[in-house]
């Protein structure tokens, strides 16, 4: 018993002499941004492997006053190095080409080795956007071909009427053509196609502002999941509850939305609620949908308080959303604020730094924004975007209960990751393009090294895309093809690559006489254009966008209705004087 217990001292004694000192520091990437979980080797400790922790920490113990550290992450090249233990290391990693070329700067549309200029716009005071370079016309014969993203993100809509309908006048760069006309899921009538895979129509228009050119229309179909199929979900609601979001336009109704979103689940359907506000809080732990009274009775418990810890509180999302993963299902967080984060990693490069960390894991990410007045719209739209996922804005409860239950698939069921549509004209037949939307940043512009990102396509969302074009000869007298449309994306959960090939052949090509969704969708693109006061508005007005909305509308659709009267409170807005003349006719 004695020599036993004299083993045990003489281990401790040694162990103790063996751990007398302590390495303490950080591990960081070229641009001080810390990495989580780098593999991390002392000589003195054999193959045992230690990982820095949260904001890159770590703390190893060391048996000499000088040892070598190894330290290795994925994308990044192995570091080795010689450290007196006894002081406080940072370690910076080097990345591989092959990273640094995936974290450059991500853009909407590309045109290939176009020279671009820095023309930018202004954001508004006390609310954030990302600053935009409008698309201009391209010379077909030097750039044949160029690109655009599918995504089914219209935000942009929702935001543009809350500032008319506060009769405000709309800052340019909030202005996304794209988004508005994804807002109406414009589509012809079709019956008896595939609904298990992409179509696309091509159609050439008149342009209503330029007669000497043509419209051309690109409406591209999702998928549809047949409501028997939809696979069971995996949901994190991460609601913000911090001071700022005390307004009624605020938390409250993003609790009604939640409550309305809560009425679809299914028993194989789990939620998890986080909230931030003062701190990061887990509400409610992994819940099965057929507890509707619970979950409702957490979001109705809910109030507003404390600071905006936004970066600790997407981690911890996260983590509960993987450690409840669904494989096959549907794995997504669904991020409610104004955007605001003042604590942890603020700048949209840290965010987007972050978010793409974690878009490996196939979980997606769906942004609900609100408020007024400090309302982020530029760190929801990075977050979102690097998130695999969407974006909108609830200004109302109506439009809630559009984008959560009217849309429920559309918005939270996708169908197509990464995709994105090029379009190869033919200089023969078109002069010159300029694509309608899709503009991008001004620093992703002006980055030569910028790459097209795919985005993420709802069940059964239709996207219309639009370019103005310069024809070099009647269209109807040639069968030579217009343009050849390559659409590429990944498939949802497995990501497998996916390639379609579509001609759009001048003489095949229908005439927009009798669809009046593509004139409506004129309407909206002239609209946005006045709003962003955008170079191309010369010859037309407000009065001429009402005129051809009111020609062009469903009837039967509330949205499109609604749009005729948000355009005319909007020529009030931006033109008093004909306000005060109609007044005094009266």
């Amino acid at each position: 018993m004695k020599h036993s217990l004299l083993l045990i001292l003489l281990c401790l004694s040694f162990s103790a002499v063996q751990s007398q000192y302590y390495l303490r520091g950080q591990v960081k990437d070229e641009r001080g941004k810390p990495l989580e979980g780098a593999k991390i080797y002392l000589a003195t400790q054999g193959t045992y492997v230690f990982y820095s922790e949260m904001n890159g920490l770590f703390g190893i113990p060391s048996s000499s006053p000088f040892d070598s550290v190894f330290i290795s992450f994925d994308g990044y090249e192995t570091f080795r190095a010689k450290v007196d233990t006894r002081l406080y290391q940072t370690f910076f990693l080097k990345m591989l080409p092959s990273t640094a070329k995936k974290t450059r700067n991500k853009i909407l549309s590309l045109t290939k080795n176009l020279n671009t200029d820095n023309t930018s716009f202004f954001s508004a005071l006390g609310e954030s956007y990302s600053s935009l370079v409008e698309n201009k016309f391209i010379n077909t014969s030097n750039y044949p071909e160029t690109g655009f993203s599918l995504n089914v993100d219209r935000a942009s809509y929702a935001n543009i009427r809350r500032f008319i309908n506060n009769k405000l006048k709309v800052p340019t760069d909030a202005v996304r053509i794209e988004e508005m006309l994804n807002y109406f899921n414009l589509h012809a009538a079709k019956s008896n196609i595939d609904s298990t895979t992409f179509h696309c129509t091509t159609t050439i228009g008149n342009c209503p502002w330029n007669s000497k050119n043509k419209l051309f229309y690109i409406n591209i179909t999702a998928p549809k999941i047949n409501l028997d199929n939809i696979p069971p979900s995996n949901l994190v609601f991460l609601i913000d509850i911090s001071g700022s979001m005390d307004k009624p336009n605020r938390l409250p109704l993003l609790q009604a939305a939640f409550n309305l979103l809560v009425q679809n689940l299914r028993p194989v359907d789990k939620i998890s609620i986080v909230t931030y506000g003062g701190g990061v809080h887990v509400a409610l732990a992994p819940t099965t949908g057929d507890n509707k009274p619970k979950i409702k009775d957490i979001i109705d418990s809910l109030y507003a308080d404390g600071d905006t810890p936004g970066e600790g509180a997407i981690k911890t999302a996260y983590a509960i959303a993987k450690s409840n993963f669904i494989e096959n299902g549907n794995n997504r967080i669904i991020l409610a604020t104004d955007g605001d984060f003042n604590v942890g990693q603020t700048s949209e490069r840290d965010l987007e730094d972050l978010i793409s960390f974690y878009k490996q894991s196939n979980i997606y990410l769906t942004c609900l924004g609100v408020g007024m007045g400090n309302y982020k719209d530029s760190k929801l739209e990075i977050l979102a975007k690097k998130g695999n996922g969407n974006f909108a804005y609830l200004d109302n409860i109506q439009e809630a209960e559009k984008v959560l239950i009217t849309e429920f698939t559309k918005t939270l069921f996708s169908v197509a990751n990464d995709a994105y549509l090029n379009v190869n004209f033919n200089p023969e037949v078109v002069n010159q393009y300029r694509l309608i939307g899709f503009d991008n940043k001004k620093e992703a512009v002006n980055d030569s090294t910028s790459e097209l990102e795919g985005g993420e396509v709802g069940s059964g969302h239709n996207t219309v895309a639009i370019f103005e074009i310069e024809i070099t000869k009647e269209y109807i007298d040639t069968i030579q093809p217009l343009a050849q449309l390559h659409l590429q994306y990944k498939q949802h959960i497995t990501n497998n690559p996916v390639n379609i090939t579509w001609n759009a052949i001048s003489t095949q090509i229908a005439n927009t006489e009798n669809n009046n969704y593509l004139r409506f969708a004129n309407a909206v693109v002239m609209f946005g254009e006045l709003l962003k006061q955008s170079k191309f508005v010369k010859d037309y007005t407000f009065e001429d966008v009402i005129t051809i909305a009111q020609n062009n509308a469903d009837i039967t659709d509330r949205s499109q209705m609604e749009f005729i009267t948000l355009v005319q409170k909007a020529a009030y807005i931006y033109n008093p004087t004909q306000k005060k003349r109609r007044k005094e006719k009266h």
